[in-house]
C-alpha cells in the first residue's frame, strides 16, 4: 500500500510539473497529445525502478525502462483521449486566478497532467514491487542451498 501511494506521489509530481511547464508555454489543441504522452513516458522512466537503476543492475536490462516509458507514452495518450474524447472535456473549470475564461479539464494540463502521472505512477510501482517480493521469495528459500554451507549439500568423500 506504500508502494502504491508513493508511486501516485511521484506520478504527480512529474505529471503536474511537465503539465505546468506546457500550461506556462501555452501549448494548446494538438500539442495536449504530446504533453500527455510525454508525461507518461516521463513516469515510465522515473516510477518503479528509474532507468538508472536498471543500467547499474546486471541483473537487469535497460529494455524493460524503455517498454515502460513507450507503453507510459500510450497510457497517457489514452488518458487523455479518454477525458477529451470520450468523456467530452470534462466540466468546465474557471480557475479566477489563472484565466478570465472558463476551460475544460484537459485545457488545465498541470491538474490532468498531475492525475494521468498519478494513475500511471501507482501502476508501475505496484508493479515493480510485486516482482521485487517474488525475487526475494526465491532468492531466500534459495540462498541456504545455493551457499553449500548446509551438511545436506555436502557430497560423500569417494573412497579409492
Amino acid at each position: 500500500m506504500l508502494k502504491l501511494l508513493l508511486g501516485m506521489l511521484k506520478g504527480l509530481v512529474i505529471g503536474a510539473g511537465v503539465g505546468y511547464g506546457a500550461f506556462a508555454l501555452g501549448l494548446d489543441g494538438a500539442f495536449h497529445w504530446i504533453t500527455y504522452g510525454a508525461i507518461g513516458a516521463l513516469v515510465g522512466f522515473l516510477v518503479g525502478k528509474p532507468i538508472w537503476s536498471l543500467l547499474f543492475d546486471k541483473n537487469a536490462t535497460s529494455v524493460i525502462g524503455l517498454l515502460k516509458a513507450i507503453f507510459g507514452f500510450g497510457v497517457g495518450c489514452g488518458l487523455y483521449a479518454v477525458v477529451a474524447k470520450v468523456w467530452g472535456g470534462g466540466p468546465e473549470l474557471a480557475l479566477t486566478m489563472l484565466s478570465e475564461e472558463p476551460r475544460r479539464l484537459q485545457d488545465w494540463q498541470p491538474l490532468l497532467g498531475g492525475a494521468i502521472g498519478a494513475i500511471y505512477g501507482g501502476f508501475v510501482e505496484l508493479d515493480d514491487s510485486v516482482d521485487d517480493k517474488s525475487k526475494a521469495a526465491k532468492g531466500s528459500k534459495a540462498l541456504p542451498a545455493a551457499s553449500g554451507k548446509s551438511p545436506a549439500n555436502k557430497a560423500p568423500a569417494k573412497k579409492a
